[in-house]
């Protein structure tokens, strides 16, 4: 068959999908899952961020036609990531935005589109004592949801990641400070001299690797920084951790994290306390959510507190 007969064989083939279904029912959710991309988001005056993401791509379905059309989705996926190459979209939650738009127009039966981005980016940090540069790996997460209203598309994006850091429990800290106390007085030691040492030296705790989670969801043309919101994630935990320490590194990290002992809940309400000092130009309807899942060592259980709150919300809350 030559490529004249192909498209018009092509075209003379029934469109099922546009067929009406047996049940018709109106289906929320339709679309594809795992479309694996490589995203190239430009920077000014910077090299090229890479993701090597993880697309799942929906639109809602009305119950009189039996299917949507996939091929669509794909096709809006690779003209916006092509756009994003030539420096069009500089965000990836603005991406996830201008692919939920376009869907709209590319699925006309369709009145919401939503657009999930799980992606592994890298970062690099000095470790505290000898500045020896390392890698880490970041999960990012992006989303965006477009939906009709009154013929107008209305956008709400949203960007986020998981951060694995370290915690120290504070009430095992307490255990072990008390029975240093007791063991100290027994041998005569002077009270001013026991507590300057529980000053210098923090007593023994268990450990945990937490990973916390922190995005934020927004309207319209607001911009959160994702650099902004890992730094939050990493310093609400007991301390950061590294791929590569040196000794002085390593006791610096065990010593700041056993001066900083912290529960599960008191990560989830130090992102809060933080994303309140550090996005106040947030409008207030902006959607935060914040999580911490901690892997205990002594326990055969996890921790786990999260949070969901508006900026508004938070700004109450905290205000007392």
């Amino acid at each position: 068959m030559n490529i004249e007969a192909a498209k018009t064989f092509n075209r003379e083939l029934p469109d099922v999908q546009s067929t009406q279904p047996d049940v018709r029912i109106n289906l929320t959710r339709v679309g594809v899952k795992n479309v694996q991309k490589l995203v190239e988001v430009k920077r000014t005056e910077k090299r090229p961020v890479i993701f090597i993401s993880s697309f799942d791509i929906f639109v809602d379905l009305p119950g009189s036609l039996k299917g949507a059309n996939l091929s669509r989705n794909f096709e809006v996926i690779d003209e916006v990531l092509s756009q994003a190459i030539h420096g069009e979209v500089t965000e990836i939650e603005e991406l996830c935005s201008v692919v939920a738009w376009k869907l709209l127009d590319k699925h006309e039966y369709a009145d919401r589109t939503e657009v999930q981005m799980r992606s592994k980016f890298m970062i690099s940090a000095d470790t505290p004592v000898s500045t020896t540069n390392c890698q880490e790996v970041v999960n990012v997460f992006a989303s965006a949801i477009a939906a009709r209203t009154n013929g107008k598309p209305i956008i709400r994006k949203s960007i986020g990641a998981e951060v694995t850091g370290m915690t120290a429990c504070p009430c095992a800290q307490n255990i072990m400070r008390e029975r240093a106390h007791h063991v100290m007085q027994n041998l005569e030691i002077e009270e001013e001299k026991i507590l300057y040492f529980f000053e210098q030296v923090p007593m023994a705790t268990h450990n945990q690797r937490g990973k916390g989670f922190l995005s934020i969801e927004t309207g319209g043309d607001c911009h959160v920084s994702l650099q902004r919101i890992i730094k939050i994630v990493k310093e609400s935990m007991s301390t950061p951790i590294y791929e590569l320490l040196k000794r002085g590194d390593e006791g610096h990290v065990v010593l700041t994290a056993h001066q900083n002992p912290r529960f599960v809940e008191d990560c989830v309400r130090e992102m809060a306390r933080k994303v309140h000092n550090e996005f106040q130009d947030l409008p207030g309807d902006s959607l935060v959510v914040m999580a911490q899942d901690n892997e205990e060592s002594i326990h055969q259980h996890d921790a786990f507190a999260e949070r969901q709150a508006t900026i508004d919300e938070l700004k109450r809350e905290l205000a007392g």
